[in-house]
């Protein structure tokens, strides 16, 4: 299972693509992105986001 961020929520400030270890959230302008064939459910993201906007997804 992948994570997955809330564009709505994101403040589109890099952080979860900054810590993710395999470099698989893009930024779309103005929300960040995660590539669920990429994402290896690790949660770094989500633990360090400022708005808590990443959730595994469904």
């Amino acid at each position: 299972m992948a994570y997955h961020i809330n564009k709505e929520e994101c403040i589109a400030c890099g952080t979860c693509a900054e810590v993710c270890p395999v470099s698989c959230i893009s930024d779309m302008g103005e929300y960040y992105e995660i590539n669920p064939d990429e994402c290896i459910d690790c949660g770094t993201c989500a633990a360090d986001c400022p708005v808590e906007c990443i959730s595994p997804a469904d």
